[in-house]
């Protein structure tokens, strides 16, 4: 009888030990999962972005990228396409307004997922970010009162000039060899720029082509400013982290409104050029 008790004592113990085994076991193969899924996301982008539900976009106040209409909606052509491509993700928009002179350092903070606001594919931005490749073409355009005189430039030495803070106008002026030797001053949006001329508080304003054909000139609250120049042609694209794979998803949802005509319906619908 103490033979049997024993037995069935041992038995009962090594069945014990072999169950806290395998939960030690199942326990360790969660874990092991759980961190190579987080080291997963750390290194992907887009899996940070979809972990969260959400893409935060940064953008600024900018007709007809991303504005209020005068019903209280918040549109615009890029507003409407980045909604697009995010359904595209099986994420949610998240729009944020942002400082646009700042806009790689909140990029870098992760205070934003990207920058798409009509933004110019410069030297700069693309060696210091993920870009997707452009959907857009815009052009840097010179705008004046109607009635001011101008020819070239060369007409604007020693006037005031003025553009956004960190944007394409801003290095056209520093490019061009007359707008470089204009009083250049700093504005932190670009409808602010055109107050300033409006108000004859500067002469003239540098900014991108979309913005100026839909808010200056007959049946605008800018009547009386005018294109007078067109300086250089240039495309847009949104701006991921360095190294972001997000890039690569937005431009492969690009080719699918591309191929469905959603891209060129909004480009119509807000009187702008698809790019290449």
């Amino acid at each position: 009888m103490k033979k049997f008790i024993s037995t069935v004592l041992a038995l009962g113990m090594a069945a014990s030990l072999a169950a806290c085994g395998g939960s030690a076991s199942t326990a360790a193969s969660t874990e092991s999962t759980a961190a190579t899924t987080a080291e997963a996301s750390a290194d992907s982008d887009l899996a940070y972005i979809k972990g969260k539900g959400k893409m935060t976009i940064g953008y600024t106040v900018y007709e007809p990228m991303n504005y209020t209409d005068a019903d209280g909606n918040f549109t615009g052509f890029d507003t409407e396409l980045a909604t697009a491509v995010c359904e595209k993700l099986g994420v949610e928009p998240d729009f944020v307004e942002i400082n646009w002179d700042t806009k790689i350092v909140e990029l870098d903070a992760k205070s934003i997922d990207c920058i798409w606001n009509g933004m110019t594919l410069t030297d700069d931005i693309m060696a210091n970010t993920a870009c997707t490749k452009a959907y857009a073409k815009n052009a840097q355009v010179v705008v004046m009162k109607a009635d001011a005189d101008y020819s070239s430039t060369a007409d604007l030495v020693g006037k005031t000039v003025v553009a956004e803070a960190g944007s394409a106008g801003e290095s056209a002026i520093s490019e061009d060899e007359s707008l470089s030797q204009a009083d250049y001053v700093s504005k932190s949006v670009q409808t602010d720029c055109l107050m300033e001329v409006a108000a004859g508080t500067a002469d003239a304003a540098v900014l991108d082509l979309t913005l100026a054909t839909a808010m200056i000139g007959e049946g605008t609250d800018y009547a009386n400013l005018a294109i007078k120049d067109e300086l250089n042609a240039e495309e847009y694209g949104v701006a991921f982290r360095k190294g972001s794979d997000a890039a690569d998803a937005v431009n492969a949802a690009f080719d699918e409104l591309k191929a469905d005509g959603t891209m060129q319906a909004l480009a119509d619908k807000y009187s702008l050029t698809l790019a290449d």
